[in-house]
């Protein structure tokens, strides 16, 4: 590889997710884009709103294509219009030459303008989809220059993919934890049956921990229960002082926030969001608490009563610590960017590992 032209313009980087776990994805993959100038594009969530801080960061409205099975059509067809405005105002004003996403809906606008105006698109496809590739991949995958799963199995059912497998775990010994009990349903919708659940149990007695419950935008009361507190939101850097000190966390089932957690050496009991239960667009999340419950590291609940076992397990379960290790794919992806602008890019330092390509 030649070395990079530093008399030469960078070639810019558009980082574009939506968010939650799409966007905590980019995060990962901050040791390679954060030496090309870039910005990024997301939905106005508590994590893109702590992000802006210190980054360059551009909002659109977040819609997804599964709005229509919970009974709002026409409020995902006026998000997916202003959506669709808006990215291409941003891919206009911005002109990145390369596009990064981790989906998911309402980002096909953003790769679909930037490949109008001339830009590569790297599409990296959802950790959460072990089996195949999600609907955000199989729709943008003809507009991306370079397609990636996070899964074998997903790769050999999305032709042209390349997979990594990110996901690396080992036993841990937790320490410095409190009786501390974080339950959280994400950063973008609420979950009432998580939510109820831990309440319910809480004012039972069931839950001996103090519990600290992060329940979104829910119009749920919020009852005056010794020992709970219940909070709309969390910053970033405090949501990652609470996993420090807490012992158990109850959580939906979305990568980023079972990933967090088990970073941080908790205990960790998902409930899946559901299509039969009214809370989520699809079933994705059980596939998700599937693979990470039959490899040990978390246990599954669906009610109040489940949620009660599952903490009894939980708690004296070993435990262990979980982290994504992306150096292979970020080697591979700076190789694709010098290939692209082999006298402007600002590759690594070396490149790691090799990928399979289905």
């Amino acid at each position: 590889m030649s070395r990079p032209d530093n008399s030469k313009p960078a070639p810019v980087i558009c980082l574009s997710a939506s968010g939650g776990g799409h966007f905590r994805q980019l995060l990962d993959l901050e040791p390679l884009w954060s030496r090309y100038p870039h910005f990024l594009v997301t939905e106005d969530t508590v994590l893109g709103r702590s992000l802006a801080r210190r980054e360059d960061v551009e909002f659109i409205p977040h819609f997804a294509l599964g709005q229509s099975r919970m009974g709002k059509a026409w409020a995902m067809l006026s998000a997916a219009a202003r959506s669709a405005w808006r990215s291409l105002k941003i891919m206009l004003r911005r002109r990145p030459d390369v596009v990064i996403t981790t989906g998911a809906g309402s980002q096909v606008f953003v790769i679909l303008w930037a490949r109008m105006i001339g830009a590569k698109v790297i599409l990296v496809d959802s950790f959460a989809r072990f089996h195949a590739p999600s609907k955000f991949a199989r729709i943008g995958g003809p507009l991306a220059d370079v397609r990636i799963t996070q899964s074998q199995l997903s790769a050999s059912n999305w032709p042209g993919s390349t997979a990594f497998d990110p996901l690396r775990t080992e036993p841990a010994v937790a320490t410095g934890k409190s009786p501390l009990l974080f339950a959280t349903v994400g950063a973008i919708l609420p979950l009432h049956r998580l939510e109820r659940a831990v309440v319910e149990l809480k004012q039972a007695g069931r839950i001996p921990e103090e519990v600290l419950l992060q329940v979104g935008n829910s119009d749920l009361s919020r009852p005056a229960v010794p020992g709970l507190t219940i909070v709309e939101s969390l910053p970033f850097d405090e949501l990652q002082e609470v996993l420090t000190r807490a012992d158990l966390v109850v959580c939906h089932a979305g990568t980023g926030s079972i990933i967090t957690a088990l970073a941080q050496c908790c205990g960790v009991v998902a409930m899946p969001r559901r299509v039969d239960a009214g809370d989520s667009y699809d079933d994705h999340q059980s596939e998700i608490a599937e693979v990470f419950a039959k490899r040990g590291l978390i246990e599954v609940a669906h009610d109040a009563e489940m949620l009660a076992s599952a903490l009894d397990r939980a708690r004296t379960a070993p435990r262990h610590r979980a982290a994504m290790d992306h150096t292979a794919l970020m080697a591979h992806l700076e190789h694709q960017i010098a290939t692209w602008y082999p006298e402007k890019a600002r590759p690594l330092a070396d490149r790691i590992g090799t990928p399979s390509t289905v």
